[in-house]
């Protein structure tokens, strides 16, 4: 069978894994030690895990988070989330199809309680904050305890190979998050006062204060902290539209997981669902694992992600439709298309604009909600807690970082451990972290054509510094009170040295290099370039582009370079005509994709979208509920069960919320459901203490 796996990337290594073989529905598949069960089948080309036992409908891949439950599958009999279980050796793995039966008890088992375990700190999550946090921590000598559900540490760091924006002064930027990732894990364990469980996951906040843990996937605890900081990130918003449930629609995080982590390439042609930040850099990340993206539509009328990755984008060949929703996913089993129509500016779908791509994927990138369940938990049952990152404010992961920093200390003084005074620009620092998108500036037109010198092709104010570091001349600057601003090049000085450290060290891939000196009719651009170079034949011609994606020429590819301890950016250099030199920003990756006009969709559309995805509760069931009267969403969950399936109304609540503000009922009116005690679910034996050898007897 044949295997979809990345082989080569220009940024992340390929690793050396051990082979091990598991059993799908029978047949013999080679998977790799240490990848999940749900990566492993990806490889295969296996989307659909099962199918629902409420209406037949295939169940695939959404979240690869733990948070959704759609990809359960039978491993020896045992139902487990295939996301977030290991592949082992000889695994007999079968589809979920309906219900599992459950295994027949001849006799009650001994249980035991669980031990309750004291620690200081406990902090939930081990990602950009809670690492950040536990390293204050363990600078400050307070036993700490931190847990996180995933195999490795780092979060959503672990699946970032771009470099960072920011302060390089502060937090990274310029460094892939990868690399932060590695950095901050290294340093934490540098303090063994902190203790760190993996694979293990934080289940609930009991009115007692004490915190249930499923440790390592197999024993239940009881931790007992004096402070709770809830650093647990967030999970990704979800969209209602025909064939959402569809296998192969899922989230950007889900993604960037198989891509990105696990080295797995689960589609061919991709549509994405969003422009900010996340969408943008996914459809990145796609391109560098050669995957070709049909388009991306945004709702509002431009992109809420940092310009230079929109710009980015388009010149290497995406078509960005902003003003447009999604109609439908389409296709029997799987995605086969999409279909995406402008909207007016009350969001309404507009007749004659539909257009349909063909994809095999829908990533849906559309925002986050923050996980902050157990933080809610530990306020009302009056267990003194913190949140930081994600869990306490949607932002990007350079703010996390800081915030981890400020709360880890804000921690240690409320113990009354002895604790320097957190600086005051720390907190300035951290809201700058957090700043949207600013203000746009025109683009400069440059009249001369002499000497040497880059181009800065960032002409929006955010959050942002490495240029200003990279060149060793001091050359580039930004004019204002902080780093949001956009950095100017002194041109009255002739002191560029064609170090080309400015171009290959961008965040953004923002900057060029124009060398007019050897010949100024036909002078030499640098532009970065982080693909594999067998996308670019050995000194052919390229097709060059401006900032916004217009095409400017067909030019040569002089020779293609790397600078001595750089970051894995290679350079290119092309010759191409003064006239339009100095606004070469980017060269072309993929053809543009047309779409098909398909008119006349949109009276179609109905109510069947998914709301509740564990339980197969459409849009059109919640609507005539809450059309008839309800106000109370425990109410809904009674009458239609939406919000009691396995995630415990984590994906549908926000949709239904949605529902409520599309019919003209403030939220205000409306009762928020009551979460179940457990937020995550967890095999009853294990609860009960019994020893998992005597279950697998």
């Amino acid at each position: 069978m044949k295997e979809y796996r990345i082989t080569q990337h220009p940024i992340l290594p390929i690793p050396e894994r051990k082979h091990i073989h598991i059993y799908w529905q029978g047949q013999r598949l080679t998977a790799y030690q240490g990848e999940t069960i749900a990566s492993a089948l990806f490889a295969h080309h296996i989307h659909v895990f099962g199918h629902h036992h409420k209406d037949g409908s295939p169940q695939g891949i959404f979240c690869a988070n733990g948070q959704c439950s759609q990809c359960m599958v039978l491993v020896d009999s045992k139902p487990v989330k295939s996301c977030m279980e290991l592949a082992a050796e000889g695994q007999r793995i079968e589809p979920l199809e309906g219900l599992p039966n459950l295994p027949p008890a001849t006799e009650i088992p001994h249980m035991q309680p669980a031990a309750p375990f004291q620690v200081p700190v406990l902090i939930i999550g081990g990602g950009p904050a809670g690492l950040s946090a536990g390293i204050e921590l363990g600078k400050l000598g307070i036993p700490t305890l931190l847990v996180d559900d995933k195999h490795r540490l780092g979060g959503k760091l672990i699946l970032q190979t771009h470099r960072f924006f920011g302060s390089s002064r502060a937090v990274y930027a310029g460094t892939r998050g990868i690399d932060i990732a590695t950095l901050l894990q290294g340093e934490l364990e540098s303090y063994p006062i902190v203790k760190i469980w993996t694979n293990s996951t934080a289940l609930a906040i009991f009115s007692d204060r004490k915190i249930g843990v499923l440790k390592d996937g197999s024993s239940y605890c009881l931790i007992e902290p004096q402070v709770l900081l809830v650093a647990a990130g967030a999970r990704e918003k979800f969209l209602t539209f025909p064939g959402n449930t569809l296998p192969s629609v899922y989230g950007a995080g889900a993604f960037q997981t198989l891509v990105n982590r696990d080295m797995v390439r689960p589609a061919d042609d991709l549509f994405i669902i969003g422009g900010g930040n996340v969408g943008l850099i996914a459809g990145y990340h796609a391109l560098q694992a050669d995957i070709r993206v049909a388009g991306l539509a945004e709702a509002l009328p431009e992109c809420g992600g940092y310009k230079v990755h929109k710009d980015k984008l388009m010149r290497l060949g995406v078509s960005i439709y902003t003003s447009h929703t999604i109609l439908s996913a389409n296709g029997r089993d799987h995605v086969e298309s999409v279909t995406i129509s402008k909207i007016d500016s009350a969001c309404k779908p507009i007749a004659g604009t539909e257009k349909t791509f063909d994809c095999d994927s829908i990533l849906i990138a559309v925002g986050l909600d923050s996980i902050n369940e157990f933080y809610t938990k530990a306020r009302q049952f009056g267990l003194p807690a913190f949140s930081a990152g994600d869990a306490e404010e949607i932002a990007e992961a350079s703010a996390a970082i800081f915030s981890g920093r400020i709360k880890g200390i804000e921690i240690a003084r409320f113990l009354g451990f002895p604790a320097n005074p957190i600086p005051e620009d720390w907190y300035s620092i951290m809201e700058i972290l957090k700043s949207k998108p600013g203000k746009l500036h025109a683009e400069s037109r440059l009249a001369f054509h002499q000497s040497v010198f880059p181009i800065l092709h960032c002409f929006q104010e955010i959050p942002c510094d490495p240029c200003t570091t990279l060149c060793p001349k001091g050359l580039i600057t930004l004019h204002t009170k902080d780093i949001r601003s956009v950095p100017e090049f002194n041109f009255e000085s002739d002191n560029c040295i064609h170090c080309e450290k400015c171009v290959a060290g961008c965040p953004g891939l923002a900057i060029t290099l124009v060398d007019y000196r050897n010949d100024p009719q036909q002078p030499i651009v640098s532009l970065p370039f982080e693909f594999n170079q067998d996308v670019i034949p050995s000194l052919n011609e390229v097709i060059t582009l401006d900032i916004e994606g217009n095409v400017l020429g067909i030019n040569p590819v002089l020779k293609i370079k790397r600078i001595p301890k750089n970051d894995r950016t290679l350079i290119l250099h092309i010759r191409a005509p003064k006239e339009y030199a100095n606004r070469i920003a980017g060269i072309r990756i993929q053809d543009p994709v047309p779409p098909i006009i398909t008119p006349n969709l949109i009276s179609n559309l109905s109510d069947e979208a998914i709301v509740c995805r564990c339980e197969r509760v459409s849009a059109g069931e919640i609507r005539s509920l809450i059309r008839a009267g309800c106000r109370d969403i425990n109410e809904i969950k009674t009458i239609s069960r939406a919000g009691m399936g396995a995630c415990g109304g984590k994906n549908c609540t926000s949709l239904i919320n949605r529902l409520f503000r599309e019919e003209g009922i403030p939220l205000s009116e409306v009762i928020a459901p009551t979460n179940r005690p457990l937020l995550t679910e967890v095999p009853l034996g294990i609860l009960a203490g019994i020893d998992e050898a005597k279950q697998n007897e």
